[in-house]
């Protein structure tokens, strides 16, 4: 009877110890220790080439719409500056597609940004310690309040903001393309594109069979339009029938007419070049 009670007391102080054991697996406090040394080896994914092509970028420079709220991606310049809190992502999304098409390595340095162009090279300065680190955006979000960039977690790594979840931090444009680039280089880039692509743009942001419908709208933009901006009303034939066309004149670059699109709230504006 001595020996059925021991080895009953033996028994439940291992029930015990592996519930225990259990539990503390489990804890909040331990995943997100767990979550910042990431002890698991994560299944090898094939290193992808950067996604540079002109059609990712007319798909990922388009307004979007995200939990109530519409974003519009803006071109940038080297040496521009963006000010806020970062945070990072990592495990939930390893392996997974990014807004750009390419596969998410949280030990890659990359980034999310709501609107920065993808393949943007940006320095993000950790205003809290001093260190800093330099990322490419592929991907969009973070999409809560007051962040401006979601890091990698090797990024977070490299400045120190694992553990705190976020941290204030100072970004400067370095680059594009997914290359380095100063001011001067970068802006030889842009004149040889600009040689390249027609110079005359124009918005299409409204089309009417009926003529007094169409210098209505003309006459409403007149009032809002600035230099060098103006309206006109252009009269062409479709399926036989008589169209009159608004369109707004001006544009240098099809980046300017779908900025003047995405400012104004008018995503169904046609972008023509001449």
């Amino acid at each position: 009877m001595l020996v059925l009670n021991k080895i009953i007391i033996i028994s439940f102080a291992l029930f015990l110890l592996v519930g225990c054991s259990s539990k503390k697996n489990n804890h909040p406090t331990y995943k997100k220790k767990y979550n910042k040394t990431y002890p698991i080896k994560y299944k090898n994914i094939k290193k992808e080439k950067i996604r540079n092509s002109k059609a990712m970028h007319r798909a990922t420079m388009r307004s979007y719409y995200v939990l109530g709220k519409r974003y519009y991606p803006q071109p940038t310049y080297i040496g521009e500056q963006f000010e806020g809190r970062a945070s990072w992502y990592g495990p939930d999304f390893h392996a997974k597609k990014t807004s750009n098409g390419e596969t998410y390595n949280m030990y890659a340095q990359t980034a999310a940004s709501k609107t920065l162009p993808m393949n943007t090279m940006v320095k993000v300065y950790n205003k809290d310690n001093g260190l800093s680190t330099i990322v490419r955006i592929n991907d969009r979000g973070p999409f809560v309040k007051g962040r401006i960039i979601d890091l990698s977690n090797k990024a977070a790594h490299d400045i120190d903001m694992v553990g705190n979840g976020t941290a204030n931090v100072l970004l400067t444009v370095v680059g594009k393309d997914g290359k380095i680039l100063t001011k001067e280089e970068d802006n030889k880039i842009q004149k040889h594109k600009n040689l390249q692509i027609k110079n005359n743009y124009l918005l299409q942001v409204g089309a009417y069979g009926n003529k007094n419908s169409a210098f209505t709208q003309k006459e409403n933009y007149d009032i809002i339009l600035g230099i060098p901006y103006k309206a006109k009303v252009q009269q062409s034939i479709s399926n036989g029938k008589q169209i009159y066309k608004v369109l707004i004149t001006g544009f240098k670059s099809e980046i300017e007419a779908d900025k003047f699109r995405n400012n104004n709230d008018i995503e169904d504006a046609i972008i023509i070049a001449q």
